[in-house]
């Protein structure tokens, strides 16, 4: 039984994440989706709200298991069993910090390995920031969060602008 992790901070999910959630969850029988906190981010969602975004989303894939964590993903693995890492990687600017993440990740932990899954095409320049920027200027997000959530996603985002 081969278990993955799919780290992000998922605020908000995008349907760049939901692509790759169910590409790779196909490779494995079982994907850990973890959000995890960034402390140089500060979230809009919180921790609950967007793990309930995730599953809300996820309800026809049957081995993801979506959670969070504020340890080190490396460690959260170790602690589930789990020796495969799942990455997004969209541009350049992802490669930088995707490539030193790998490294300190090694560094932890060799017995985990890192996967990277580029996105579809269509998804390569959607970024959660992108979204927010959409929404603070009225334009339609559809084409890309999932459309269970974009209510949510713009009721919250406009409460803050």
């Amino acid at each position: 039984m081969k278990k993955a992790v799919y780290p992000g901070t998922f605020d908000p999910l995008t349907i760049g994440h939901l692509d790759i959630i169910k590409r790779a969850a196909r490779l494995v029988s079982e994907l850990h989706v973890v959000v995890a906190d960034n402390y140089r981010k500060a979230p809009t969602f919180t921790t609950e709200e967007r793990i309930e975004m995730i599953k809300m989303v996820t309800t026809d894939v049957d081995n993801v298991i979506v959670t969070s964590t504020n340890d080190l993903i490396v460690r959260y693995a170790k602690n589930n069993h789990i020796d495969l890492i799942i990455r997004g990687l969209r541009n350049i600017q992802d490669y930088e910090n995707e490539y030193a993440l790998y490294q300190f990740n090694r560094n932890i932990n060799k017995e985990i390995e890192t996967l990277i899954l580029f996105p579809s095409s269509k998804n390569h320049y959607v970024s959660s920031s992108a979204i927010k920027e959409l929404v603070y200027h009225n334009a339609d997000i559809s084409p890309y969060v999932p459309r269970e959530i974009i209510s949510t996603l713009e009721e919250k985002l406009k409460k803050r602008l």
